[in-house]
């Protein structure tokens, strides 16, 4: 990004960003200690801050992960992790936010990647057009995932990690929220896929709930409940298996003493032996009461949980084309759809209408047009959620796009963008005894 550089003072010491377009950006700002050493297998600890102008435009590093799942769909990344300053988040805000008395509403936004892989960091999740598209601050994050961030290990501290990683997040956007011009008290918590259920997950735990002012769920994988404690606690033992670790009073030490790549190598060789025919779900992913998943979520839901929370619900039209391939049968690709997304859209839609909460419904239907196959897959609706079509050039899921696609995008960012601003992405919301209204995003 090019541009003029600007300066922010937060509490932990001054960031270096840099306005481009009316909009400035602050990068790779670490919102927690990095989970390194002593840290590593523990909850996130509170940053110590810096010396001086800490230079904040360029993206920080993803946290350790192995290659995505769905590389062949979204297209592959170049592996750019570090354990060290893993734990980072990237800010846009309008040029004049800081400057002005008007407080501007937040949207927190995490990735998805099935609890395996991803960084908010990366070029695809640039908020800059989302931001100025809404005049909003846009906030994306990482969080430890695989075996650092899903390990249960209560023992030594790893707990649901990751969502405690995502809770630290949220709670530094509320405390710095002012300083880039943003509005604590109107924070919209949001993601895709693990983002999507993570997000609602912030949202349904008492303890972050209350800083959480609206949701945006983008195809979340419904379906998937937490994991149980005994699964979790099987799943923990064949890893420490794999990696030569004994259970005992030096578990600790001795997982600190692995490197990060060995902890990838036998977290792949975990996920393979683990992995069953029609299970999509990952070898390690959030334990049901472990830390932010006291419930299941659709009990949570159903009892009110969401009750006064505004949320943006939906999700691509041909999700399980991501998990099947293209040449799956059109009817198998509906009913996977249907079962793993869509039917936990229809239960939170009705849930919150049920509870006198707006809950708004859509539907992303753009198919790809490199791989007509694929439909519009699960992650089809990222490039345009974030206005970045460029940075999905070698996507399976886009294809080559044209004036129409572009404008598809403004369409579509514009609706979460106004919906951050204002709770209203511009269509009915779903209300109690009827079927829900869904907006189709699609091309003309």
């Amino acid at each position: 990004m090019s541009g003029r550089t600007t300066v922010v003072g937060i509490r932990q010491g001054n960031l270096r960003g840099v306005t481009d377009g009316g909009v400035k950006a602050y990068r790779g700002i670490p919102y927690a200690a990095p989970p390194v050493g002593r840290l590593r297998f523990r909850p996130p600890a509170e940053h110590p801050g810096w010396p001086g102008v800490r230079d904040a435009t360029a993206p920080g590093p993803s946290v350790p992960q192995g290659p995505g799942r769905l590389a062949p769909v979204m297209g592959a990344r170049t592996p750019d992790w570090d354990e060290d300053g893993c734990l980072n988040l990237n800010v846009w805000t309008p040029a004049d936010a800081a400057e002005g008395q008007r407080p501007r509403p937040v949207l927190l936004w995490f990735h998805g990647g099935g609890f395996t892989s991803g960084s908010g960091g990366w070029d695809w999740y640039d908020g800059s057009r989302l931001a100025a598209a809404g005049d909003i601050v846009v906030v994306t994050a990482n969080y430890r995932i695989g075996p650092l961030g899903h390990l249960h290990l209560p023992e030594t501290g790893a707990d649901n990690l990751g969502a405690r990683d995502q809770a630290a997040a949220l709670h530094w956007v509320r405390e710095n929220a002012g300083a880039f011009g943003g509005d604590p008290a109107r924070i919209t918590v949001g993601g895709q896929s693990a983002g999507a259920y993570s997000a609602l997950a912030l949202a349904l735990d008492p303890a972050t709930g209350p800083l959480i002012h609206q949701l945006i769920l983008q195809s979340g994988p419904w379906s998937l409940l937490p994991q149980a404690p005994e699964d979790a606690a099987h799943a923990a033992n064949r890893y420490l298996g794999l990696l030569g670790i004994e259970r005992d009073e030096h578990l600790a030490k001795s997982l600190r003493d692995v490197p990060a790549v060995d902890l990838l190598d036998a977290f792949a060789r975990l996920a393979a032996e683990l992995a069953r025919p029609g299970d999509a779900a990952p070898p390690l992913y959030p334990v049901l009461g472990g830390a932010g998943y006291p419930r299941p979520w659709p009990d949570a839901v159903a009892d009110g949980a969401l009750a006064g929370k505004r949320v943006l619900i939906g999700r691509t039209e041909h999700e399980a084309t991501a998990f099947l391939g293209p040449d799956a049968p059109a009817d198998l690709v509906a009913a996977v759809t249907q079962a793993a997304f869509g039917a936990g859209v229809d239960t939170l839609a009705a849930a919150c209408a049920a509870h006198g909460t707006p809950a708004h419904v859509y539907r992303f239907a753009r198919a790809s047009t490199a791989v007509p196959g694929l439909g519009a897959p699960h992650c089809a609706d990222l490039p345009f959620a974030f206005d970045h079509l460029d940075a999905y050039a070698t996507a399976p899921m886009l294809g080559p796009v044209d004036a129409g696609d572009r404008a598809l995008a403004r369409a579509f960012s514009g609706a979460l963008a106004a919906f951050t601003a204002t709770g209203d992405p511009g269509w009915p919301a779903h209300r109690p005894g009827g079927a829900p209204h869904v907006e189709t995003f699609t091309r003309d």
